[in-house]
């Protein structure tokens, strides 16, 4: 858990120094540095979708999660807990309501739907390595800065879903350590690197996607993958 600790303590520190500094960045310069981090990660997201070994099981994750989370309607249910987060928020005289919502739901896909989030949680669980997370979470704390100056507070509340995801992560790693294989862990990297290239088209408005539905593929993915892998073995 040391690696997620830190994650959430340079998103704490990102997002409230963004927070304070927002006001003085003009318009026009909080704009283009959410448009800069959406080229950044539609740029990881493809890099990352090109690892898969097989694309019609990156396909199939993805098709099966989708369905899964809109049936569920995950990104209702996770507009509606920033809301809620909203809604307490702005009991605190100094925090304003504006784009909490967005800023909440944007960065917590942001920080917790990447190939980073789920490797890094694995290692930190597997081997108590969290060089990864480490990394990721320096490259957080930018973006948590960048995106509370141009969103608000609602950035800094993400660090809520940094915890709760990385850590069931790595504790489910260090749970199953013996079940997670290399095939499964590759095509689990490429679904999250398709769900980031949806985030990016969205934060670049080019085409807004309903993210959050397809985060069950995260899932679908390591299951399919063993699945294939124990038919190639009969």
């Amino acid at each position: 858990m040391t690696g997620t600790l830190i994650n959430v303590a340079t998103v704490i520190l990102g997002g409230t120094l963004g927070t304070l500094l927002g006001e003085r960045l003009p318009p026009r310069i909080r704009r283009i540095v959410v448009q800069g981090i959406g080229l950044v990660v539609l740029a990881l997201g493809m890099d990352s979708a090109l690892e898969t070994n097989n694309f019609l099981l990156v396909l199939g994750s993805v098709l099966i999660g989708g369905i899964l989370g809109e049936w569920w309607q995950l990104e209702r249910r996770l507009d509606g807990a920033g809301q809620w987060l909203e809604a307490k928020a702005a009991r605190i005289p100094f925090l304003t309501r504006g784009e909490f919502v967005r800023g909440f739901v944007t960065a917590s896909l942001i920080f917790c739907a990447g190939p980073m989030t789920v490797l890094g949680s694995i290692q930190d669980g597997l081997s108590g390595d969290y060089t990864l997370l480490a990394i990721k979470s320096v490259l957080d704390g930018f973006s948590a800065l960048a995106f509370a100056a141009a969103m608000g507070m609602g950035v800094t509340f993400a660090a809520l879903a940094v915890l709760i995801i990385q850590g069931a992560l790595t504790l489910g790693a260090f749970l199953f350590e013996s079940i997670l294989t290399t095939p499964m862990i590759t095509e689990l990297t490429a679904v999250g690197g398709i769900i980031m290239l949806g985030l990016g088209l969205t934060m670049l408005e080019i085409k807004r996607i309903k993210v959050a539905n397809f985060l069950p593929a995260l899932i679908v993915a390591p299951l399919l993958a063993a699945l294939v892998e124990w038919l190639s073995l009969r």
